[in-house]
């Protein structure tokens, strides 16, 4: 924090007490003498602590051992954790900062229910009691090795370092008795009660149905500038180090139990419970699930060249037909984004398919994902693997490059959105769909609003953009965004310039850029910086330009034909007693006609784009634009006249707001629209009358 100067008012209240007092004010020295010679400061060598530790993946700095009890009867869970930290920040620490996220949902003041009604959720009204959750945090101590631990309970206090709000109790700072200096490691005991929720974000209980996320206190991340460490937001989600979790859950005897990491054990006790014990190693976080319901099935993804994954599915009885399309799905991620990217280091992984009405589908843990699916799934529909290409995507773009989602959210959603959609191609139960798609003459199915396929780019991706396109600054903290909008921008825009960048830079070198940034920055935290520089060091372009507008400006890209107009060519001109000019009609039947195509920038933003004309006889013409002016006026002369002009034929900028204004013919063209309109409304009447025909 920068020291702040003496106000004036300070200065004068200083010099008219020292002449009360008789004391001459002291006058400044011409030649002030020198001030002592201060040490130099230690230089600490950051990135030697926050490298991986030998024989890891990661540096391994948060490691928690944690045990938990699960009491169905009340819906609690009382937990102890001993937490093993290291300072790899440049900065020492006098204090640890905790995550406290079910405190979110422990009365309608907090900021995560203010922010929920600010966006329109239903959720931000006040719930039924029994549907709040809390987490009471009983006791802190440091574990010395002496025989007493410190007890640091009475130091405890809740901070809101976002926004002030008093009601908010989703960050506690426990202040320490010395400072951790960098390098240094503390053990800390935490002792503590919690409600499960009625699902809040995707983690909560229904009956007998539980998914557990966020459940634990969590440090937050000491960096160079202080603890980053957010209040619970309703728009974005989490941020923490990597480490090794050894956890011990006990809940009811004879339920199937699912968590990051893989079982290690599991004993039962005459209490009628069961404790098991899972591992997990170079992770950020850790969830679970457990149920009675649960169907338990298995499979393994080997893949020449990639380590084998043991997958592992909790199946809900009604979707017992689908498991063999949630492991397709998941082979198809790990595949892909393996081959792309970096092959998926850990191995196992659980797929979870939850409660109906849980709340917790379509969500990211480590090595632990939910998807989520329907009684009545066809082959023709893409789902579950929608969610769940999308889901065990995650692992790759939040799991294994571990991006601060406080705060550049868009570093992994809209990484991961740009993924799916390749991968999704790539799936074979797209390609049953895509046949489908064919059929019905383009029709997308609903399940496709949330996917954004890179060369069969979907209206509804666009749509997701545009009502968010100006709304914020990409580049403004994640946290702070409009509640209602982030997902537009760090989903939606995000994916549609990384598609840009794909198409303007080709696949080969993008798909460079992308493998190294994985390879340079998995199991640590990269900037949206990092990724600029990784962009430009492997494309050898300053694409400064584009960020610079995609990622730092709410500008938008709109490029149109305004005009195409066509007329017989004139003989030579000549100046009339008025002084205006006039030409003489051409007398060769045969004399070629003059067209005029006149291409807009009607958006703040640049890009360079092409422009391609048609003329009657077929010919066709592509001219390269920089985009820069607000118009620009192509002529030709030729035989037969313009009849058409596109631009951005390829549809390289899939940035542009408005594709409506992107063509121009000077006659109607009935024949694919029309079909595909009439295609479109035969499929709705159908739709209408089996609706109808139910009720009679």
């Amino acid at each position: 924090m920068p020291r702040r100067m003496p106000s004036l008012v300070a200065v004068l209240l200083l010099g008219s007490a020292a002449a009360l007092a008789g004391i001459e004010a002291p006058q400044r020295s011409k030649s002030p003498a020198p001030p002592p010679a201060k040490a130099a400061p230690a230089v600490v060598d950051t990135a030697r602590l926050q490298a991986p530790l030998p024989g890891a993946l990661s540096p391994r700095n948060a490691n928690y051992s944690i045990d938990v009890r699960l009491d169905h009867a009340s819906r609690t869970l009382a937990g102890r954790e001993v937490i093993t930290w290291r300072n790899t920040a440049g900065v020492a620490t006098s204090e640890l900062r905790f995550h406290l996220y079910y405190n979110a949902w422990k009365n309608a003041r907090s900021t995560w229910m203010r922010e929920s009604r600010l966006r329109g959720r239903e959720r931000g009204q006040a719930p039924a009691q029994a549907d709040w959750g809390w987490v009471d945090v009983t006791a802190v101590r440091l574990l010395t090795g002496a025989s007493t631990p410190v007890d640091l309970t009475p130091r405890r206090r809740y901070l809101s370092p976002d926004d002030g709000n008093p009601d908010d109790q989703t960050v506690l700072q426990v202040p320490l008795p010395s400072a951790v200096q960098p390098g240094d490691t503390v053990n800390v005991e935490v002792t503590w009660s919690s409600k499960v929720p009625r699902t809040f974000s995707r983690t909560g209980a229904i009956g007998s149905f539980y998914f557990l996320a966020q459940w634990f206190p969590k440090l937050g991340v000491l960096e160079d500038g202080g603890w980053n460490c957010h209040q619970f937001h309703t728009g974005t989600e989490f941020f923490a180090d990597y480490g090794v979790y050894d956890v011990r859950l006990t809940v009811p005897k004879g339920w199937v139990l699912g968590a990051s990491g893989g079982e290690r054990s599991r004993h039962d006790s005459a209490d009628a419970t069961t404790t098991f014990t899972y591992h997990a190693e170079d992770v950020h976080d850790f969830a679970w699930t457990v149920s009675p319901d649960y169907l338990e099935r298995k499979a393994r993804f080997d893949e020449p060249g990639m380590p084998p994954v043991e997958m592992r599915l909790l199946l809900q009885p009604e979707h017992a037909a689908q498991a063999e399309r949630h492991f397709e799905a998941t082979r198809t991620t790990l595949r892909w984004y393996g081959t792309w990217y970096g092959p998926y280091p850990y191995g196992y992984i659980t797929i979870v398919d939850p409660a109906w009405q849980s709340g917790a589908g379509g969500m990211e843990y480590p090595t632990l994902f939910t998807a989520g699916s329907r009684w009545l799934a066809p082959a023709s529909v893409m789902q579950p693997e929608g969610v769940t290409i999308h889901e065990a995507g995650h692992q790759f773009w939040y799991g294994i490059v571990g991006n601060n989602e406080f705060e550049h959210a868009w570093l992994d959603e809209g990484f991961n959105t740009f993924s799916t959609g390749r991968a999704t191609e790539a799936s074979p139960a797209y390609r049953v769909n895509y046949e489908s798609r064919r059929y019905f003459g383009g029709f997308v199915p609903w399940v496709f609003r949330d996917i954004l396929v890179s060369r069969d780019v979907d209206e509804n991706g666009l749509s997701g953009y545009r009502a968010s396109a100006k709304s914020d600054a990409p580049s403004t903290p994640s946290y702070q965004y409009f509640p209602s909008t982030g997902g537009g921008l760090s989903y939606s825009k995000t994916a549609l310039w990384l598609h840009t960048l794909e198409r303007y830079l080709g696949w080969p070198t993008w798909q460079r850029v992308m493998a190294t940034f994985f390879d340079r920055w998995k199991f640590r935290h990269p900037t949206p910086q990092d990724f600029f520089a990784v962009v430009n060091e492997v494309t050898g372009r300053d694409m400064t330009w584009f960020f610079d507008q995609a990622y730092r400006s709410s500008n938008v890209f709109d490029y149109g034909i305004e005009s195409v107009t066509s007329e017989p060519a004139k003989g030579p001109g000549f100046v009339d007693r008025q002084g205006r000019i006039e030409f003489e009609a051409a007398d060769d039947p045969k004399a070629p006609t003059r067209s005029t195509v006149i291409v807009r920038r009607y958006g703040e933003a640049l890009f360079p784009v092409d422009v391609l004309v048609t003329f009657k006889n077929g010919e066709k013409v592509r001219e390269a634009w920089n985009g820069r002016d607000r118009w620009k006026a192509f002529t030709y002369e030729r035989a037969t006249p313009a009849v058409s002009a596109v631009v951005d034929p390829d549809r390289v900028l899939l940035l542009d707001v408005n594709r409506t204004n992107n063509s121009y013919t000077t006659s109607p063209q009935a024949g694919p629209a029309a079909r595909k309109w009439m295609l479109k409304w035969m499929i709705w009447l159908q739709d209408a009358l089996a609706t109808h025909s139910f009720f009679i």
